[in-house]
């Protein structure tokens, strides 16, 4: 489990929040979050549109060791993410606090002790409402059906399997764009498992067909549309080259060359991180994390402001009334209130 200093560092109390991750978590104290990090403005004018400086992170559970991939259930107003080390996907309900959803996650195979990351990443809710994820350990895209039971939604191009993938994002249509990197692959980029030579970017069509987009990105990672759906974004987490892109999408839904969107290397002194998981607000706005938690920017990939966690931070996602964002920073899953609501909320 990775350090607990970063509550040490900071004074914050673990009164407030007992987690359970073999079921039920005791009662929270709804009212009085502990809080973490700071708003660290670069453009007051703009930022203060989208947040207030003194917002507060909460933190609403901790105890995990790589917390990821949140995302909101609307039928029943709840949070899922992942524990991926752990292979569960937990819930997060106001007033129950954290409990165990789903285990296993994305590994059915055993042992477990040959995979650092074998458990589900990315998570999302399709249009009929159903939980889909995807799996690093059984590297696939699957659905967690409403009658029980997953099924496969896919786990190859053109035969040969995908490394693991990470993260993904509906279209309004349906077609589902995900990523591919190979976290989820023991010896990683190295594993002799492994059949693609390459990190790719994929469109997964609604009758099944998978397209590759792009296999030019050495670390694809979080992925997302901004609201009229013409760029496609896809964070790099390669600390070589720590960027996220922006693709032009096409009229048949493929992408175009893409262009660098922000660099986050000149960041890198803001704290622990490299760009990993984003989400875009209804006005355009990227929330995408990076160097020392969140950060801000607009469309054009100005930075606004950061949301420092003090953590490396996974991913995000909108929830509640969709003006609060969830935040999955390494053992603490966080929410802030906004002043902007998600995309398509």
């Amino acid at each position: 489990m990775r350090s607990l200093s970063g509550f040490a560092a900071l004074g914050l109390s673990l009164g407030l929040l007992v987690t359970s991750l073999s079921g039920q978590s005791h009662a929270q104290n709804t009212k009085n979050f502990p809080v973490l990090g700071k708003i660290v403005v670069h453009e007051p004018t703009e930022l203060a549109k989208l947040l207030d400086k003194d917002a507060n992170l909460e933190v609403i559970g901790s105890g995990f060791e790589w917390a990821e991939g949140p995302v909101w259930v609307k039928d029943g107003e709840y949070l899922l993410f992942s524990d991926i080390p752990r292979n569960s996907v937990m819930k997060w309900k106001l007033g129950d606090g954290v409990s165990l959803f789903l285990k296993p996650s994305g590994f059915t195979g055993e042992p477990l002790n040959n995979k650092n990351e074998p458990g589900c990443n990315g998570l999302m809710i399709d249009r009929n409402g159903q939980l889909v994820s995807c799996e690093h350990g059984d590297r696939r895209i699957s659905v967690l059906t409403k009658g029980g039971g997953k099924r496969t939604l896919a786990d190859n191009y053109q035969g040969k399997r995908f490394n693991s993938p990470n993260d993904g994002c509906f279209k309004s249509n349906g077609d589902l764009y995900f990523t591919d990197p190979p976290y989820g692959l023991a010896m990683g980029a190295d594993d002799p498992l492994r059949e693609l030579p390459y990190c790719g970017v994929y469109r997964l069509a609604k009758d099944g067909t998978v397209t590759l987009l792009t296999d030019k990105m050495t670390r694809p990672n979080g992925i997302a549309f901004s609201p009229d759906e013409k760029t496609l974004y896809v964070a790099q987490s390669d600390p070589d080259r720590p960027v996220i892109m922006a693709f032009g999408v096409k009229a048949d839904g493929t992408v175009d060359e893409g262009k660098v969107l922000f660099d986050a290397k000149p960041f890198g002194t803001s704290g622990h991180g490299l760009p990993d998981g984003l989400k875009v607000d209804q006005l355009g706005n990227l929330f995408a994390t990076g160097p020392g938690g969140v950060w801000v920017l607009n469309s054009a990939g100005k930075p606004l402001g950061l949301i420092n966690t003090g953590e490396a931070t996974a991913n995000c996602g909108w929830g509640e009334d969709g003006s609060t964002l969830f935040i999955t920073a390494d053992m603490y899953l966080c929410k802030i209130k906004t002043k902007t609501k998600g995309a398509g909320w």
